[in-house]
């Protein structure tokens, strides 16, 4: 009793004189089985069982503590003791052998925390900045441990901060079975306590040593007590040497818990001292920096030309660290760079592991960089890989190839044969990447029933899952969309008001093109849908956005702009050609030409109309009967006033005089790309009716290699779907491409003239 009374004012003082300490030993003292170390400070997902893998292969970090009950009243802060030596640690962490064990046998598995600190094992150097937890300790025996827990009870009002620090450092070198009963001790959150309570006593060494020990112990992420010692560590950068600095941030990588602040404080640091950066303190920061998601980009400037530096010292295993330290933190690295890695990949890619083939590949699909013999060395390697890569290798494998265009048909089989026997280790993000690889792609592998019934299949598991990632789902029917599968259920889900909500509300992606982009082609490809559909409001809004991007797109290309501009001479005049979106669901625009019975261009694009030649158009479109009263009034010569008056009452058309000044939105209204039913391309195509129904509809494109696969000829999916979607609602499509209209631009006027006139005229036959 005297004990718990002395503690009870110790508390009680601790709490009036020192904020943080009172908040960390509330932290401390809530601690329970709810706790959880993972890894990138965020709690581990609920899983749902009907979206996940009957057999769980990747469970780490789950924390099992004894509950901790505190009470605060208002004079005093109370702590129940309990029995802590019947608990046993359940704790699977990484490096633990367990984890090892299930690493060998499953291939799917993969810790993503020791998976990506293979490096440091490379080079003794990285001994000096980094972790090990595999470092040996002087043991510790269980009643030398209870005694430290003893002293810190009795002792505690003269403990110095030397001597917490050693009590932290022994406890962490009790047997693993034993940490569980010294975290959930009395004793061990009250030593905790002192030590925020004598924070700005320790030294450097002493508060490294203790954060090790931490580690050790795998403590349950306190954030009130971690918080005060982030804050202590900010105020010692200057005075620590950059080993310690990375070996501080390496600690609080081990512990899973985010320290911002401490790391703007070190890149400050690094600015002024990112020259004495040795080559393995650069790996190592590039690693802590890319695990931390955050950067100054001129910073990565800076280290970009230390990588130039010691390149020909760099390993593989370290140049994929690199690739992955600049890709989580979305930084860039220049083309010279990347095709220097290239180059080394390429030639030691049969010594590649496949974690670092993947790293490369990320950073080659971020920075869009083509290189063409990497590429190919990929090509012939990839296919033997494929089997003993875990399902989110293949999907960053295969989305790798989307994001580069490049399309290797043994690459693409051998994922396609992989993938349904272990479908069920897919995410809802593999499964949606996976299927817009291949549809943008716009390939279909050898089983391709099988390929796409199991993914499919795999969507119906994972509804929750697409539920709380909306843009999984979205990303998936693209994908099918693509490759002409339209799975009507999951559309409906799609489309519907809620879904369509919960897409603009909870993801932190830009939605509304994606969901017009599948309204439009359930709108022409599935004509017996009868389910939801996008209101006409997103409609309208993307439909704008979209014309404004194409316009300032091809407004800017001097290629288009001479297409323009030549068949406009061929055809007889701007009336005659009009540049818009006939599909602007697909994102992209056309030059639209219509040709009569007689192969004569009609006028179409009135908003360049002259004047007179609207007034014929109207009048042959008004269709006025020959009466007798008409003709007597004709035969009399009568004003012209009054027989545009009868044409008024008997067509409903305003006069002519209103016509001329109204003509361009009485254009725009009837050249709605949207007609008024929400349906695109079908009914409101057609931008002005004529006295005759054109005989020819075109859709002339320009296009651009980044629309084709990699040095084929093979259309990207969205591109090769707005062809087929044109035909089906009554187009011809004209392919000015690249390959033969670029080499055109420095022939003479004449060639060109001739080029385009076969273009049209020969494709309306």
């Amino acid at each position: 009793m005297a004990a718990t009374l002395k503690l009870l004012k110790l508390l009680k003082y601790q709490a009036s004189c020192n904020p943080s300490a009172y908040c960390a030993a509330q932290s401390m003292a809530y601690w329970n089985m709810k706790n959880s170390i993972h890894h990138g400070g965020q709690n581990l997902p609920e899983r749902n069982s009907s979206c996940h893998p009957a057999r769980e292969v990747k469970n780490i970090g789950n924390t099992t503590l004894s509950q901790r009950i505190c009470s605060t009243g208002s004079a005093h802060l109370s702590l129940e003791f309990n029995k802590a030596s019947t608990l046993k640690a359940s704790t699977l962490h990484p490096g633990s052998p367990s984890t090892k064990r299930v690493g060998k046998e499953d291939v799917e598995y993969f810790d993503s925390f020791e998976g990506t600190r293979v490096f440091l094992k490379l080079r003794p150097e990285y001994q000096l900045h980094s972790y090990n937890r595999s470092e040996t300790h002087q043991p510790l025996s269980v009643s030398e441990g209870e005694l430290i827990l003893h002293k810190v009870r009795v002792h505690q009002n003269k403990l110095q901060p030397e001597v917490i620090t050693t009590y932290f450092c022994k406890l962490s070198s009790l047997p693993v079975e034993q940490h569980s009963v010294v975290l959930s001790s009395n004793s061990f959150a009250l030593l905790c306590q002192l030590s925020v309570k004598n924070m700005q006593l320790f030294t450097t060494s002493d508060l490294i040593s203790i954060l090790k020990a931490f580690v050790d112990l795998r403590i349950p992420l306190s954030p009130s007590m971690l918080n005060v010692y982030e804050t202590r560590f900010c105020r010692q950068v200057w005075e620590m040497n950059l080993d310690q600095l990375l070996l501080v941030a390496d600690l609080w990588r081990n512990l899973g818990h985010r320290v911002p602040r401490f790391l703007n404080f070190f890149f400050s640091y690094l600015h002024l001292h990112w020259k004495e950066l040795s080559l393995s303190q650069l790996i190592h920061l590039i690693y802590i920096i890319g695990e931390n998601r955050q950067v100054p980009q001129d910073l990565m400037q800076k280290l970009e030309s230390l990588i130039l530096k010691y390149f020909d010292l760099i390993n593989l295993e370290e140049v994929g660290t690199i690739c992955l330290g600049f890709f989580k933190s979305s930084s860039n690295l220049s083309e010279f760079v990347m095709r220097k890695i290239g180059d080394v990949a390429c030639a030691n890619m049969q010594h590649l592991s496949n974690h670092t083939l993947v790293h490369i590949l990320k950073m080659f699909r971020f920075t869009h960089v083509d290189h063409v013999n990497f590429m190919r060395r990929f090509g012939e390697i990839a296919p033997q890989r494929i089997p003993s890569l875990g399902v989110q290798g293949v999907m960053h494998l295969t989305l790798a190839c989307s994001a580069l265009r490049f399309l290797d048909e043994r690459v693409m089989n051998a994922v396609a044969a992989s993938l349904p026997p272990r479908v069920t280790h897919c995410r809802s993000k593999d499964v949606a990447k996976i299927l817009w690889s291949f549809g943008t792609l716009n390939y279909k592998p050898p089983n391709t029933e099988e390929f796409y019934s199991s993914l499919i299949n795999e969507i119906h598991r994972k509804m929750p899952e697409f539920n709380k990632y909306p843009e999984h789902l979205l990303t998936s029917l693209l994908g099918l969309a693509f490759s002409e599968y339209f799975p009507t259920e999951f559309i409906n889900v799609a489309l519907s008001p809620e879904f369509v909500r919960l897409a603009q509300e909870n993801s932190k992606f830009e939605l509304t093109k994606e969901l017009y982009t599948l309204d439009g082609t359930v709108a022409i490809e599935c004509p017996d849908y009868e389910g939801n559909r996008l209101n006409s409001h997103l409609q309208q809004e993307a439909s704008v956005n979209l014309w404004n991007l194409a316009r300032k797109d091809m407004r800017s290309k001097p290629e288009f702009l001479e297409a323009l501009c030549l068949l406009e001479t061929i055809l007889g005049g701007p009336q005659y050609i009009k540049h818009h979106m006939i599909l602007p669901h697909t994102r992209s625009s056309d030059l639209e030409v219509q040709l009569d019975a007689n192969m004569k261009p009609l006028p179409i694009n009135i908003e360049v109309t002259p004047t007179d030649d609207v007034a014929q158009l109207r009048f042959k479109q008004v269709g006025v009967s020959l009466t007798d009263g008409l003709m007597n009034r004709l035969l009399k010569a009568k004003a012209k006033r009054s027989f545009q008056r009868e044409s008024e009452l008997e067509t409903g058309q305003p006069p002519m005089e209103l016509r001329k000044k109204t003509a361009g939105p009485l254009v725009d209204s009837a050249c709605n790309v949207t007609d008024r039913s929400g349906d695109v391309g079908i009914d409101g195509l057609c931008p002005v009716a004529h006295m005759q129904p054109p005989l020819v509809k075109l859709a002339i494109q320009l296009t651009n290699k980044n629309q084709y696969c990699y040095g084929t000829r093979v259309l990207l999916g969205l591109h090769n779907m707005k062809r087929r979607q044109l035909v089906r609602i009554g187009y011809r499509v004209v392919e000015l491409s690249y390959w033969e209209w670029l080499p055109l631009l420095k022939r003479t006027r004449l060639e060109k003239l001739a080029y385009l006139h076969e273009k049209v005229f020969t494709s309306a036959l």
